[in-house]
C-alpha cells in the first residue's frame, strides 16, 4: 500500500487523471482490504493497521465506511479490536439470485396476463 502512494501522487499531478484520482485510490484500498481479509478469518485491528502502514483509528473509520456501504463483508469487534471476515456463502447467493429472477418472471407474467385479458 505504501508503494501505491507514489503512484497516486503522480496521478494527482496528471491533468487528465486528477479528477478521478480519489475514486481510483478508494477502489484500490477496497481491493487491498478484500484481498487481505480473504486470507484470515479474523485479524486484530492493530495488526491490520501495521500491515497497511496506517493508524488503527484511521483503519477503523475507513473499514466502518466500507462495511456500511457493503463494499466489505466483515465485522469490527470494538471491544476486542478484532476484524472478523464474514464470507458470503455461494449457495445462499445463488438462492437469493434465483428468488429475485423468479420474482421478476412472475411480475412479467402478471403484466402479460393483464394485457391478454383486456
Amino acid at each position: 500500500m505504501e508503494a501505491l502512494v507514489g503512484i497516486v501522487d503522480s496521478l494527482y499531478a496528471d491533468r487528465y487523471m486528477h479528477a478521478h484520482t480519489r475514486f481510483y485510490w478508494r477502489e484500490l484500498r477496497v481491493l487491498a482490504y478484500n484481498q487481505f481479509l480473504e486470507s484470515y478469518r479474523s485479524v486484530s485491528l492493530a495488526g491490520m493497521a501495521t500491515s497497511f502502514g496506517v493508524s488503527a483509528d484511521f483503519l477503523d473509520k475507513e473499514l466502518s465506511g466500507f462495511i456500511a456501504a457493503e463494499r466489505l463483508s466483515c465485522k469490527i469487534d470494538k471491544v476486542n479490536l478484532v476484524v472478523s471476515s464474514t464470507r458470503p456463502d455461494k449457495q445462499s447467493a445463488q438462492f437469493h439470485s434465483a428468488i429475485k429472477q423468479g420474482d421478476l418472471l412472475l411480475n412479467r407474467l402478471q403484466k402479460l396476463s393483464r394485457v391478454i385479458n383486456v
